[in-house]
């Protein structure tokens, strides 16, 4: 059974990593899926990505657009109402770290963290609460992490970052409720991208490891299936919450 039969997506920085992952999960069960990317050399990865999304037989785009900028959000998502026809599920899931030590850590490295991670979720949901409005439904997901519950040294802005995004994620929950519009936020743990390669690094990947309940670091795709949960009707009573899924680290 396919839970999103003819839904339409909007993905934020999917060109790969969770974002693909989620992008490709959702259009499995049957969303046409628009997703974003923001450099010129994931163009090539964000073509090949739409490309085997269409091979499931929904239809997907690629948008080289930074939700960073809030015209940009506008001018996408006004296009995806134009070829798609609706915005159902808006999975805001762009971001970057730029890791440093307070002490050392430039205004403009937590700027660019702070526009990049939470102003992009605000710019994105502000656009997608329209139509989901007009429609009197829609679902909500923002990516945060468990580093915006726990904390990091060296990681300061990220945490402040994801933390925002999860107090964003519960305000907009008691707002939109009423409009039968859910907002949800999932706090991943240490995942194997190609932005945590490092994790599997000597005796520092293997400090990671002995905090990890479960034992080992989460998959890509598991993130995409809690995302997949929450943008379906299986959580239809599901809102304002945030999902740590992180193999039991958050204990």
């Amino acid at each position: 059974m396919k839970l999103l039969e003819g839904k339409v997506a909007i993905v934020t920085g999917a060109a790969r990593g969770i974002g693909a992952a989620i992008a490709l999960k959702l259009a499995e069960h049957g969303a046409h899926i628009a997703f974003t990317y923001v450099s010129d050399g994931s163009a090539e990865k964000a073509e090949a990505l739409a490309t085997e999304i269409k091979q499931l037989g929904v239809n997907a785009k690629a948008f080289k657009t930074n939700a960073a900028e809030f015209s940009a959000c506008e001018i996408l998502v006004n296009t995806v109402m134009e070829e798609f026809g609706a915005v159902d599920i808006c999975v805001n899931n762009a971001g970057i770290s730029k890791d440093n030590l307070l002490l050392r850590m430039t205004p403009e490295q937590w700027d660019v963290v702070m526009d990049t991670n939470l102003k992009s979720v605000f710019n994105m949901t502000k656009q997608v609460i329209r139509p989901m409005m007009k429609a009197k439904s829609g679902t909500i997901i923002n990516m945060s992490s468990i580093i915006g519950i726990r904390g990091n040294a060296g990681q300061s802005s990220y945490a402040a970052s994801k933390a925002g995004i999860i107090g964003f994620t519960k305000s907009i929950a008691l707002e939109l409720g009423s409009r039968n519009i859910r907002c949800n936020a999932i706090a991943p743990g240490f995942v194997e991208t190609d932005m945590t390669h490092y994790l599997n690094e000597g005796e520092a990947g293997k400090g990671f490891l002995e905090k990890i309940p479960l034992g080992r670091f989460g998959k890509a795709e598991e993130i995409a299936n809690t995302t997949l949960f929450l943008a379906s009707d299986l959580s239809s009573y599901i809102t304002g919450q945030v999902i740590s899924a992180c193999g039991g680290l958050n204990i």
